[in-house]
């Protein structure tokens, strides 16, 4: 898989953004009699949106050639979408086709790795691309245990998250940390959309069960902004 974001990954989001959408909630009048789709109507959100539905129609099947970023804004603004989901969508309209490194190992920054040392009162760790774990503290060690025993042999936070059962003990709000998880990852790969090792986990995660699958499909993005429990975590 060379490529992680096709055109589909702008179409579930939008389909997925208008899905959740009530038309009373985006401050349009009700229509009478049943309505065949969850959420908003294409012509719905493009009404909202200012444009055209044909134009509308395009966007959300991945023809962004020319879409501009008043056009993006304005649909992001008639899906109510908030910062982070805002971002995806340029990211997603846009692709950059960046490709992280992969062949050089990342590496924490010496500054990043001072500051891990110095924090002693919480579990802490530092994520780089695809949530890997390129360093934690002595207790994240003590509370993770061995992230190189994973499958894999590759630390990777994700990795953790949804293929060590001991995660979900570990974690009294684990559906709600683990959803975050793949968020992160969504978030990620619309940044990076030929990153040929996230295209490798995202595969594993998706064979490892049905919770990752669901919850991937669902097209939820999310911004790590805070400190979650008594764990902190860095991400760079």
């Amino acid at each position: 898989m060379s490529q992680l974001v096709p055109e589909t990954d702008i179409r579930d989001f939008l389909r997925t953004r208008r899905a959740r959408l009530t038309p009373e909630q985006a401050g349009l009048a009700p229509h009478p009699g049943a309505r065949r789709v969850p959420g908003l109507r294409r012509e719905e959100v493009a009404q909202l949106a200012g444009v055209s539905v044909d134009y509308y129609v395009r966007l959300e099947r991945g023809r962004t050639t020319s879409v501009s970023a008043a056009v993006l804004n304005a649909v992001a603004h008639a899906l109510q979408l908030d910062d982070t989901e805002r971002d995806h969508l340029f990211a997603l309209a846009n692709p950059t086709g960046q490709r992280a490194d992969t062949t050089t190992a990342q590496r924490a920054r010496p500054g990043l790795l001072r500051v891990l040392e110095n924090v002693t009162d919480v579990p802490a760790l530092l994520l780089g691309h695809r949530l890997d774990v390129l360093a934690v503290n002595h207790l994240a060690r003590a509370l993770y245990g061995d992230f190189e025993s994973l499958p894999a042999g590759e630390p990777n936070m994700a990795r953790y998250m949804f293929l060590a059962p001991e995660a979900r003990d570990l974690y009294a709000d684990w559906p709600e940390t683990a959803r975050e998880n793949v968020g992160m990852l969504h978030l990620y790969a619309s940044h990076h959309p030929r990153d040929p090792r996230l295209a490798q986990l995202v595969g594993e995660l998706s064979a490892g069960g049905r919770d990752f699958r669901r919850w991937w499909s669902e097209h939820d993005v999310y911004q790590l902004s805070r400190t979650k429990s008594s764990v902190t975590v860095a991400v760079f």
